[in-house]
């Protein structure tokens, strides 16, 4: 049993290089993911690498262990488990999930945690397109880091994709994904790319037209 600061602590690094295909997290970028000092950071990494959960490396930053990452795995299921829940059962709008499931996530017990998963079906991703750990603590979906998948600002104009992920977050940004359809699942097809204007013009099926700026389409996953 980890406290949840040490919970929040190894789910930023696992989070971190699963977005950024890299294993090491600079301290910089913890301090910054958890919103803390960095001489906050430094002495929690210290405490942690004593329990053998990280490993430091001066000047680079630190890398979670074996015991480490299996720690993290489980937190992280548990909070995109709980968030699918709160969406898929509860009707939340899932814009706002985020914050209910970063505190559900520390309290809800393993055997209430498998009876939501096999309730919703067993899902491999959340309602972001986010993969869910296996209860092994094996991570499903779409495999690779995200920086290296397709989006709608890199992907094949004229051709039919379908959403797979939501990169960005925030419920500003959620709430944008949801009025102009293009939530996970939804089939898209980029008809214009104009990186001059730093606009992306699309045609979401059952939805219209939307036009999006490249920057927000950089952060919207799509697979054939």
């Amino acid at each position: 049993m980890f406290s949840s600061t040490v919970e929040n602590y190894l789910k930023a690094i696992l989070v971190h290089g699963e977005g950024s295909g890299g294993e090491v997290m600079p301290m910089g970028a913890l301090a910054e993911a958890l919103d803390v000092s960095p001489g906050t950071v430094t002495t929690m990494v210290k405490a942690l690498a004593g329990q053998g959960l990280l490993a430091h490396r001066p000047r680079e930053g630190v890398k979670l262990t074996k015991a480490g990452r299996a720690a993290a795995a489980a937190v992280l299921r548990k909070h995109r488990l709980v968030e699918t829940f709160l969406v898929t059962t509860l009707k939340m709008d899932w814009a706002g999930v985020h914050e209910e499931a970063e505190a559900l996530e520390h309290a809800v017990s393993d055997r209430v945690l498998e009876r939501i998963d096999e309730l919703l079906g067993h899902p491999t991703v959340d309602p972001h397109g986010d993969p869910i750990p296996s209860a092994k603590g094996e991570m499903a979906g779409p495999g690779g880091a995200s920086s290296s998948r397709l989006t709608l600002a890199s992907c094949e104009l004229k051709t039919q994709w379908s959403v797979a992920r939501i990169r960005d977050q925030t419920p500003a940004f959620l709430n944008f994904i949801r009025d102009t359809g293009l939530k996970p699942g939804a089939r898209v097809r980029v008809t214009r790319r104009d990186p001059a204007g730093g606009v992306v013009c699309c045609e979401v099926k059952g939805a219209g037209e939307a036009v999006i700026g490249l920057g927000e389409a950089g952060n919207i996953e799509v697979r054939k």
